[in-house]
């Protein structure tokens, strides 16, 4: 039995520059957050950087000949801040001029350009200013959008302003695992309150200068489940984490506050903490953050299964082993403990959990974005596993069976919330290559094309040859 997929249902594959890039200062270009934090001692495993990564900045023609052969209709991709503005000031032409290049090479493989603004690589000058911390980012964010629209405006129609904001501030700025690498949970709050607000001065603005863009951004979700639905720690438990993850972005975006219950919470920890997150929010913020979009992306890579009391068998850790301090993202966490439930596991340690991404799109879709005629799209699903090539008649395969059956099986839970009612056009699988993974360096491998590193061989796995067959067929 084969499962159709809708006629307006777009098939891609996602990527962010720092990752796959390189060319970390070439023409013009200057240091991001990413290109300072990966060369602090202990932060990075193996102390891998992008400076090559996949270097597709060289490559990029080729890779776009490899994405038509494997059918992609649409590529999503970030523009590097540091490349197009270096150190946050005057436009770089020659950075400008790359993309446009790119953008260029997908329509003329009749591949839609999904261009995302901000993919983490803020300009470590910026950062030294205070980053996300300072509210004038904002207005250099926006400056930065407005270069890339003047340049692209008349040959790209979606825009995404933030990747995963939660990323960008809580595992940043209180978390400690990525850029900047701090550990402080006002900056955390901060953060996060100044990239919503770049959000939604952005497309203010993009909407102001023409009406008829596609505008969005993309959010990562978890599915919070309690190992005992009748217990009420458990439950609390999952309430933080639903709140300080999901809620603490969708309320502000769709609803116009943060979600009061969570705001006390991190109060009761940190009252100095919430003290200035409170003042940094100006009369009009939340108006502004709360302005109509019309695409929202989803990512979602696992759930989590949540106890309030410490379990006798606690879940296998899923974080990058490096050196440095680091600490919970979430504010409130005490009392908070993921328990093992069982479920298959990627190399990362990241659960498999497909039915949770149906019901995380009818959650999402139910509550937030139908009411606001907001349509959902899989901006980023994918899964790391230890892969092995092998050359079989003088061609390099993997054959990673584990990946192409996580790709067929979270396609169907997009399918199975497609068929609820769940109005979701479109799947991104993370991601088209493998390639720099942030405080993971080059240790775990999401591409379903595989990347030779030394030679920057470039070679489809079995589960990008299943993707193709999928694309081709338009049905599982």
């Amino acid at each position: 039995m084969t499962r159709p997929f809708p006629e307006n249902f777009l098939f891609g594959a996602a990527t962010a520059a720092y990752q796959i890039e390189g060319a970390a200062f070439e023409d013009g270009r200057t240091a991001s957050i990413w290109d300072a934090f990966s060369r602090v001692p202990g932060a990075v495993i193996g102390g891998d950087n992008g400076d090559i990564a996949c270097d597709h900045y060289h490559r990029y023609a080729d890779d776009v000949a490899l994405m038509t052969r494997l059918g992609l209709q649409t590529y999503r991709f970030s523009t590097s801040w540091s490349r197009v503005r270096p150190d946050g000031g005057a436009v770089n032409p020659a950075g400008v001029d790359f993309y446009e290049r790119l953008v260029d090479s997908l329509l003329e493989a009749d591949i839609l350009p999904w261009l995302t603004l901000y993919h983490w690589d803020m300009p470590q000058a910026l950062q030294e200013k205070g980053g996300w911390t300072n509210r004038d980012t904002v207005d250099r964010f926006l400056e930065y959008a407005g270069t890339m629209h003047d340049a692209l405006g008349d040959r790209v129609n979606v825009w995404t302003t933030l990747n995963e904001p939660w990323c960008s501030s809580f595992l940043s700025y209180t978390g400690g695992e990525h850029a900047p690498g701090h550990t402080s949970v006002a900056e955390g709050l901060l953060a996060s309150h100044h990239l919503l607000l770049a959000h939604g001065e952005t497309v203010r603005e993009l909407r102001r200068r023409d009406s008829s863009l596609d505008l969005g951004i993309t959010l990562n979700h978890t599915v919070a489940d309690a190992a005992d639905p009748q217990n009420a720690g458990d439950l609390d438990a999952v309430r933080r984490i639903d709140g300080q993850f999901n809620r603490w972005f969708l309320d502000p975006i769709y609803r116009g506050a943060y979600p009061a219950d969570i705001v006390e919470d991190i109060r009761a920890v940190d009252a100095d903490a919430v003290a200035q997150f409170e003042a940094a929010i100006h009369e009009g913020d939340l108006e502004t953050i709360s302005q109509h979009i019309d695409t929202q992306g989803v990512n979602y890579y696992h759930g989590d299964f949540l106890s309030g009391t410490a379990p006798v068998e606690a879940a296998v850790e899923s974080v990058p082993d490096t050196e440095r301090k680091v600490r919970s993202p979430y504010p409130s966490f005490e009392n908070i403990h993921n328990v093992e439930r069982g479920l298959p596991r990627t190399a990362q340690n990241w659960e498999v959990q497909p039915e949770g991404l149906t019901r995380l799109l009818q959650r999402v879709w139910t509550e937030y974005a139908e009411p606001a005629g907001t349509v959902l799209y899989m901006t980023e699903n994918g899964a790391a596993y230890d892969d092995v090539a092998v050359v079989e008649e003088s061609e390099t395969r993997v054959h990673d069976a584990e990946r192409t059956e996580f790709l067929r099986l979270h396609l169907g839970a997009v399918l199975d919330a497609a068929e609820a009612g769940v109005d979701v056009r479109g799947y991104f699988y993370w991601s088209m290559f493998d390639n720099y993974e942030w405080a993971w360096g080059y240790d775990k491998r999401f591409g379903i094309v595989r990347v030779d590193y030394d030679t920057q061989e470039r070679s489809v796995k079995d589960s990008g040859r299943e993707y193709a067959r999928i694309i081709a067929a338009r049905s599982l």
